[in-house]
């Protein structure tokens, strides 16, 4: 079950129609609506129909239903919107302006002034030790806790 939610949820209000949204995809598990400051016009934020935080809270059954959702949004930014590509994204907790899960599907074309991540890069000291923080991960993933 989705956790409570303490305080206002802007996407919750959207969900319930409190608040108004340009509505794209209205499923049992999901909704999909326009971004209030889109990155490029068609720009969906796709959200689970119950309030979970992050990534990591959404129950695994939920996966493949909801990131097929995900899949049809990508699909239809080449379809209808004639993009030659999408960009699909989602933050956790870092950079999440709302506190409900959500992907983001952005219509891509060449040269569309998007230069993909401002982000630093870092290198690894020495292949040993990405093969250290392979292990470690490696780990994690194999036997969760």
């Amino acid at each position: 079950m989705g956790e409570a939610v303490s305080k206002a949820c802007l996407f919750c209000e959207i969900i319930k129609g409190e608040r108004p949204a340009h509505v794209v995809l209205d499923a049992p598990d999901a909704v999909a609506f326009l971004d209030a400051r889109p990155l490029f016009k068609g720009h969906t934020l796709l959200v689970p129909r119950t309030h979970y935080e992050t990534l990591t809270d959404l129950p695994e059954d939920l996966l493949g239903p909801f990131f097929a959702q995900a899949q049809r949004l990508a699909g239809a930014m080449e379809s209808v919107l004639e993009a030659a590509g999408s960009f699909v994204a989602m933050n956790n907790r870092i950079s999440q302006s709302v506190p409900h899960l959500h992907v983001h599907v952005v219509p891509r074309n060449p040269k569309d002034g998007l230069r993909g991540f401002f982000w630093p890069r870092q290198k690894y000291a020495s292949d040993s030790e990405a093969a250290t923080y392979a292990s470690r991960l490696s780990k994690a993933v194999t036997n969760p806790t």
